[in-house]
């Protein structure tokens, strides 16, 4: 190559990069707002038994606060777009629409939206189409549960399980168990144990494992066959085995402890030190964990890795320093993108996919309402003005159509759901309740 051209290259690259990194400090550096910094609480509600109200601080009304979340509620649990069905003579299930089946996660959701905000009849409804119709009452699968089913015919569409469905399980039943005891129609103690138990006598037959992989202390992407070997960064919720550590009283306690941390240990590792992104699937390293292609990149699993680290921060607290730091990164990258107009699909360094991962019959970025409102939580954890204008976008996010046609109240809804209920103080550690 001739020197001249190879200087010229250089200098343009270096130009490149240098405006790069001045428009990032730019955009960093005008944010402005009368509410001032944020400043974090440094402990968690373990601790103090207590938890922030951002919409509070930022200036909104109780009441109107109270309208938000029942408004939200009534969306996806009750209004002409819910997903939560009430059928048979005292069963539910929550659906979710575009892929026309119910799935553990949605069905899990469901079950820690209840208990959080003590509807306790949805609750057992819900409990009880599970457990009719995806619990495995029998064979290696046994108190396992199919991640998918038809919910018209009850049919298993696959009678695999997806981790995050028994996480979501399990936790929800120990906070029944605090909340409402265990002797009002269901042993919310003993269907929570019964799951524990028979996760930990999983010995390989019919390739089935523990959802936690013994070897690394990481829950799993899936309990059986290779997906025992990998994880989804998402499943990676330190808060949780906090709770199990507590309440399960199966004499793991030392285990799960351990869990916690080490899915703290990987979160830094797996998002990214700039960006603060993390694929969809990951080895137990934190390193992207490609299939095809899927995987790689941040994708719809991926929202809610920055909700599961801000529900780590409220409740314990006990990685404050990255937290900030992370929350920081991870708000910065998406403020330079654009407050109203970032995508829900990236590769980790920020770039755009070559592939961009369908969602029903769409395949198209979007600035979708469940990135909006999981990325607003974060604010409990930064320092700077700009989390207030995430606080700001998630108040004025609705749950509708998108111009072209797109409509999601199932993920959508229930992670604007979840995230309203965090930062208005309502997404809570459910502790014994004395009589």
């Amino acid at each position: 190559m001739n020197k001249k051209i190879y200087l010229s290259l250089v200098f343009i690259i270096g130009l490149m990069l240098l405006t790069e990194n001045i428009i990032a400090q730019d955009c960093d550096e005008k944010v402005q707002d009368s509410r001032g910094e944020m400043v974090p609480w440094t402990k968690g509600a373990s601790e103090t038994g207590e938890y922030r109200n951002l919409f509070l601080e930022a200036g909104y009304s109780q009441a109107d606060i109270d309208v938000k979340l029942e408004k939200a509620y009534y969306d996806v649990f009750e209004g002409p777009n819910r997903v939560y069905f009430e059928v048979e003579d005292s069963l539910a299930y929550v659906s979710d629409l575009k892929n026309k089946d119910a799935r553990t996660e949605g069905l899990s959701y469901g079950l820690m939206v209840a208990v959080q905000l003590n509807k306790k009849e949805v609750f057992d409804k819900l409990w009880r189409w599970t457990v009719k119709y995806m619990q495995h009452q029998k064979g290696p699968n046994e108190a396992y549960f199919a991640w998918s089913v038809d919910p018209k015919t009850g049919i298993k569409n696959s009678g695999g399980s997806a981790s995050d469905g028994e996480l979501f399980f399990i936790t929800s039943l120990l906070f029944a168990s605090n909340l409402w005891g265990n002797e009002t129609g269901i042993d919310y103690y003993g269907e929570a144990r019964r799951i524990l138990d028979a996760m930990w006598s999983k010995d390989g037959t019919g390739g089935v494992r523990n959802i936690l992989n013994e070897e690394h202390k990481q829950i799993t992407f899936v309990p059986h066959n290779g997906g025992y070997d990998w994880t989804d960064p998402s499943y990676h919720v330190p808060a949780f085995f906090e709770i199990w550590a507590e309440y399960a009283k199966d004499g793991h306690e030392e285990f799960y402890q351990t869990t916690a941390d080490t899915a703290r240990a990987f979160l830094h590792r797996t998002t990214h030190p700039e960006t603060g992104l993390n694929p969809d699937y990951a080895e137990f390293s934190g390193a992207p964990h490609s299939r095809g292609k899927m995987g790689d990149a941040f994708r719809y699993d991926s929202w809610r890795v920055p909700f599961n680290i801000a529900m780590d921060y409220s409740w314990f607290a006990k990685d404050r320093e990255w937290q900030q730091q992370y929350a920081h990164r991870f708000q910065n990258f998406l403020y330079c993108e654009g407050i109203e107009n970032y995508v829900d699909q990236y590769n980790i360094d920020g770039s755009t996919p070559d592939w961009i991962l369908p969602a029903g019959d769409f395949q198209k970025l979007r600035h979708s309402l469940g990135l909006v409102s999981t990325a607003a939580t974060t604010s409990l954890m930064t320092t700077h003005p700009k989390g207030w204008k995430f606080l700001d976008e998630i108040w004025d996010a609705k749950l509708e159509p998108y111009e072209d046609g797109y409509f999601d109240p199932y993920f959508d809804g229930l992670l604007h759901l979840f995230s309203l209920m965090q930062l208005g103080g309502k997404y809570r550690i459910i502790t014994p309740q004395v009589n």
